[in-house]
């Protein structure tokens, strides 16, 4: 399912276009047709450098995309367009200005006309603008809150808000919420609870599970001996991380017996 999903998920104009985008010097260097029109001097082979970009260009892509947690197909060409598209025109710069020009400025213009396609479903979430109204709605008792801490210019967060959004819409109820705190606009939140934002952090994003105004569990979170675990934020890591089936549950459960507001309201008479 997630497969077909997937599969439909690239049909969209942003996914083909940034494909042909990054597979454009390496299919005109090998098609015979092409590359004699565009390069009649020149055997239609990679040469050493040529080689040594592309595998160097492989590298980058399965150590970058594994550092930002892309667990399906999708999130990984989304993690390694933007190399894959600098790594093509690297190659075609080398091969002639003349085409390494107009091929950079095809960047710029796809970037700012097709931009990556974002999350449409439904979703639960309340966004928070700072420490401060996380802080008053923690306050009310009988609550549990799954608070997701990230920063909108990170690709893993990039990547886990789609998955969020789908957790917050399955597993919502009134005394089970689901927020988000950017923590690039609110700093102090990052210094609360201990999350450092910058560019090489392996803490964003963060999910913390705060039941009565406490944190009871974060992801990622640090071992015995103060050393981050690793953690892929996908949709069932999470559910397992949180164990959300049982949560949902027990707060489902606490809702049935809460005493209902007798309070009605009176006719004038």
């Amino acid at each position: 399912m997630s497969f077909k999903k997937d599969l439909r998920q690239l049909l969209k104009p942003y996914y083909w276009v940034n494909i042909l985008l990054s597979i454009s010097y390496v299919t005109a260097k090998r098609t015979s047709v092409i590359c004699n029109f565009l390069f009649p001097d020149v055997d239609c082979e990679l040469d050493s450098r040529e080689t040594e970009i592309l595998f160097f260009l492989i590298i980058v892509v399965m150590l970058r995309t594994r550092k930002a947690g892309s667990v399906t197909m999708v999130n990984y060409l989304s993690s390694s367009f933007v190399y894959t598209k600098i790594a093509n025109l690297i190659l075609w710069l080398y091969a002639d200005v003349r085409y390494g020009l107009p091929f950079g400025a095809l960047l710029i213009l796809t970037a700012l006309l097709i931009p990556e396609p974002t999350y449409t479903g439904p979703e639960h979430l309340t966004y928070f603008r700072g420490v401060s109204t996380l802080d008053e709605e923690l306050r009310h008792k009988g609550n549990t809150w799954l608070v997701c801490l990230y920063a909108a210019w990170h690709p893993a967060c990039v990547n886990f808000a789609p998955v969020f959004a789908e957790l917050s819409a399955s597993y919502s109820l009134e005394n089970l919420k689901f927020g988000k705190m950017d923590i690039g606009r609110y700093p102090e939140a990052a210094a609360k609870y201990r999350i450092q934002d910058g560019p090489s952090s392996r803490q964003l994003p963060t999910v913390l599970l705060l039941t009565e105004g406490a944190e009871s569990l974060r992801r990622p979170h640090p071992d015995t001996q103060g050393k981050l675990q690793k953690f892929l934020f996908s949709k069932d890591n999470v559910k397992a991380a949180f164990d959300l089936d049982a949560l949902y549950q027990q707060c489902k459960e606490k809702l049935a017996t809460k005493p209902k507001d007798k309070t009605k309201d009176k006719k004038t008479q």
